[in-house]
């Protein structure tokens, strides 16, 4: 089974108007109201991508329902812990540019977070639990490492984070780790601008303990660095429509073909194709749309300019 756990979902308000004119009363030309946060995002490319995940994480209030129903809606599995206080509304207000307003997280309790472990307590080895998103100011911000070491032996993780979480997680040795090059870069206190420094800072991830990490570079393509070698993979020709969620479907497509075939490599090229696929549309990727991007995408031995092929 796969689960994912969103610790800090929210309702995306995502709105479009030409022309924002602040200190005035401005009406929108269209808006999309969605289930938001990481691990949802994950559940729900998996969905599409024909596999079956199970929804953890802490929801509360009216906008906590509104959650639940989307995603049930969508055919999604979710076992969320409900918590006092309302779930955050997120703005995404569009005019050109894209401007986001993070609303605030309720309070998730002791008592929550014990159920949240309760739950994980149930995994056996085969399983999968994906770990995304940031995590609420009110929950311990060493939760993904405490709960990478509670999962009992041969449950794989996943974990999508960065900052605080990011640098703890890695300590706690996950197989997959998927940084973007700001965030790996912010880990290490440097900027990422080339596919060598992803390279070389990503093996600093993997020395730490971490099995596998994808770095992704937008326009620059990806790299994986797995414990036999590096790969190198560009991205598909396309116009971006959409960044929400991309990153979050880089893991899905990863995740769906990983179980299919066990084989890395391609695991890799679908998890770009899936990004590309729904930073291409107005939502999420669809199975076909995957599919027919994943040929333009050569994953290819990264060479470090020098000859040398890892």
């Amino acid at each position: 089974m796969i689960y994912t756990i969103t610790l800090n979902p929210s309702v995306d308000y995502i709105v479009q108007l030409d022309n924002l004119k602040t200190g005035l009363v401005n009406t929108v030309d269209e808006e999309t109201k969605m289930a938001g946060g990481k691990g949802v995002n994950v559940s729900r490319v998996l969905n599409r991508l024909g596999h079956q995940s199970i929804a953890l994480g802490f929801v509360g209030g009216f906008t906590g329902q509104f959650i639940e129903k989307s995603l049930n809606d969508e055919g999604l599995t979710t076992k969320f812990i409900h918590v006092e206080g309302d779930t955050r509304i997120n703005i995404k207000l569009k005019n050109g540019e894209e401007t986001e307003i993070n609303g605030l997280s309720p309070t998730i309790s002791e008592e929550n977070v014990d159920k949240l472990f309760e739950q994980l307590s149930q995994t056996v080895p085969g399983d999968v639990v994906v770990l995304a998103g940031s995590v609420p100011k009110s929950i311990n911000q060493s939760i993904y490492s405490l709960i990478l070491n509670s999962l009992p032996q041969g449950v794989q993780a996943i974990v999508d984070t960065k900052g605080k979480a990011l640098e703890e997680t890695v300590k706690a040795k996950p197989f997959l780790v998927k940084p973007n090059h700001h965030e790996l870069g912010d880990l290490f206190g440097v900027e990422i601008t080339t596919v060598e420094d992803a390279v070389t800072y990503g093996k600093k991830v993997q020395a730490m303990g971490v099995e596998n990490v994808i770095v992704s570079m937008a326009g620059n393509g990806a790299v994986i660095l797995t414990k036999e070698a590096v790969f190198q993979g560009n991205v598909p020709v396309g116009h971006v429509k959409n960044s929400v969620g991309a990153g979050d479907s880089v893991v899905a497509g990863f995740l769906s073909a990983y179980i299919e075939t066990g084989n890395l490599k391609e695991a890799f090229q679908t998890g770009i194709a899936a990004g590309s696929a729904s930073a291409f549309s107005t939502g999420f990727c669809t199975d076909e749309e995957v599919q027919s991007l994943r040929k333009q995408i050569a994953v290819k031995p990264y060479d470090d300019g020098g000859g040398q092929k890892e």
